[in-house]
């Protein structure tokens, strides 16, 4: 069975090993053809403490951490311009 991945942007990582990604999905509207951006967040396991704020990540899939915290992080994709 192949592991869900999703490629989103770090907006948070002021918890411990636990970082918050955005997730957009574009789409055409059904009737009006408008491009529709739904945005999701996820909390995923950062175990190294690694990501900042802006940052590029790609996440997957895993079995439930704790109770909301689903996805791990895989690899830092790009880093932030920003320094924080």
């Amino acid at each position: 069975m192949p592991v869900k991945e999703r490629i989103g942007i770090v907006i948070s990582n002021k918890m411990e090993k636990t970082i918050v990604v955005k997730i957009e999905n574009r789409y055409p509207h059904p009737i009006y053809s408008k491009t529709i951006t739904k945005t999701k967040k996820y909390l995923v396991h950062d175990e190294m403490n690694e990501c900042n704020i802006g940052d590029q990540v790609l996440v997957h899939e895993c079995r439930p951490l704790s109770r909301k915290k689903r996805w791990k992080l895989a690899k830092i994709i790009s880093k932030s311009s920003l320094v924080s």
